[in-house]
């Protein structure tokens, strides 16, 4: 893995939310892998400025993201797909027909997965994956366990997921259940780049660049795949050896 040390987020969030950009030019109907929480909005917020400026288009961009919440409306507020539209996909240029979710609420979690798994094949693949890490090392909802995930499925929500998340929750309790896309899912992305910024990463970021590949942390997996690029504050790469 490549790792890039950055003085903060938002110098972060601008070169990352460039290369987005940047394949977006060169490959019209690029595939993106998006995530949803607080460490892509700087990129997201790059990516919208410079469609603002009239330098790049997403017409023809498809994306998939990452998970979604079980047992969720999905045009609750908490809801992934909203958040997407909220934070970017409402402020370029992007179809609403290109956007892509797993369905939370499926009855058939099976079925939904193999839906998922297609329509991403159908599309070409992922050329380029936005990854966040959890505190306990998750990538996705992808919580530590005894193996690694492959496919898209239905998981647990841990309880330090389900702290650090439930703070948005003040209507109702937090879901504690999910759909993700698994790890073997995520490492067939083309190109993969993850975000981890403040202190609270500190342990989760080095765990999956110093420590061994383990399900125990799912982001060592990331160890794995041939083009991948870390992207860190001073703060998360404090626990660092180099």
């Amino acid at each position: 893995m490549n790792i890039v040390v950055l003085r903060s987020e938002a110098e972060i969030g601008g070169m990352v939310g460039d290369l987005f950009c940047a394949l977006a030019q060169k490959k019209r109907n690029a595939v993106f892998g998006l995530a949803t929480g607080s460490t892509p909005v700087p990129t997201y917020q790059r990516m919208i400025s410079r469609y603002k400026a009239g330098e790049v288009s997403f017409k023809d961009v498809t994306t998939f993201n990452l998970d979604e919440y079980c047992n969720l409306p999905e045009d609750h507020k908490n809801s992934y797909r909203t958040f997407m539209q909220e934070t970017l996909f409402g402020q370029i240029d992007i179809l609403h027909k290109n956007t892509h979710f797993l369905d939370g609420n499926t009855r058939d979690a099976s079925a939904e997965s193999e839906r998922f798994r297609k329509c991403i094949e159908n599309a070409g693949g992922i050329d380029l994956q936005l990854l966040g890490i959890g505190r306990n090392g998750h990538i996705g909802f992808n919580e530590p366990g005894d193996s690694f995930t492959q496919e898209s499925y239905r998981t647990v929500l841990t309880e330090s997921t389900i702290t650090a998340n439930s703070v948005y929750f003040d209507d109702i309790p937090m879901p504690r259940l999910a759909m993700t896309m698994g790890v073997g899912a995520i490492l067939r992305a083309r190109q993969i780049v993850l975000i981890a910024t403040g202190a609270a990463k500190a342990e989760a970021v080095k765990a999956m660049l110093e420590g061994g590949v383990t399900p125990r942390c799912p982001a060592s997996a990331l160890q794995n795949h041939h083009d991948t690029t870390v992207y860190l504050d001073p703060a998360a790469a404090a626990l660092l050896k180099k």
